[in-house]
């Protein structure tokens, strides 16, 4: 029987005297990589807001108003707001124990098409909506990620005093736009048979589709209402 490791050379081990540089535990690869991938908030940015005028004091409020262009698909397949529209915000800034309460409201214009006849839609849509950014050190930044992990949603953090209110107005404003987008609520859609927009004419008609099997018969019975004779052959 060979004994383990017969046959191959004796590793080489540290020469005397030299450092050796412990390897780190994989977790922390990771997270080091994660935060390398992750790029710091830029104070200039339309949607990065700052808190320090809060600090840190429970219930210190303030109330901030901006004015944005929209972010580039905010929407849906059949209506969202257009790339570089003006996207007016009021936010409430409230200072909470653990983090920053936001509480706001977004208007921007809306365009898309109808659902029934494809034409132009025009609109003006209002999303509210609110979210605790939790401060970097704060203890209840695990409970906070635990609960949204578990309700499968993204746990919104500040970085320093900052932080990034688009994924929140993305979300927000996409579950207030509607599904099914019309022109108008009576809008009666387009003729099945040809497609004319059945708005433009309302008389909009087409005679009676006839079996094929009963053309034959149709076109005896004119004949005779004619007066012709029906040809023999």
């Amino acid at each position: 029987m060979r004994r383990a490791g017969a046959g191959h050379p004796p590793r080489a081990g540290p020469r005397p005297g030299a450092s050796v540089r412990p390897i780190p535990p994989l977790a922390s690869i990771r997270t080091e990589s994660a935060e390398a991938l992750k790029a710091p908030l830029n104070r200039r940015a339309p949607l990065v807001f700052d808190t320090r005028e809060l600090g840190r004091r429970p219930g210190a409020l303030t109330r901030v108003s901006r004015t944005v262009p929209a972010p580039a698909g905010l929407g849906i397949e059949v209506i969202g707001v257009p790339e570089g529209a003006p996207v007016e915000i009021e936010l409430r800034l409230e200072s909470v124990v653990d983090g920053v309460l936001v509480t706001g409201t977004a208007r921007a214009p809306l365009e898309g098409e109808c659902v029934r006849c494809l034409e132009p839609v025009h609109d003006e849509g209002v999303a509210e909506f609110q979210e605790l950014y939790s401060y970097p050190d704060s203890d209840g930044r695990g409970r906070q990620a635990a609960a949204d992990e578990e309700e499968g949603e993204e746990a919104g953090f500040l970085e320093g005093d900052l932080f990034d209110l688009e994924p929140v107005l993305r979300d927000a404003v996409v579950l207030a736009l509607p599904l099914q987008p019309v022109c108008r609520e009576d809008c009666p859609g387009l003729c099945p048979d040809c497609g004319a927009r059945l708005a433009d004419d309302p008389e909009h008609h087409h005679d009676d589709a006839v079996d094929i099997r009963w053309a034959a018969l149709r076109d005896y019975s004119r004949t005779l209402g004619s007066g012709e004779r029906p040809r023999e052959e």
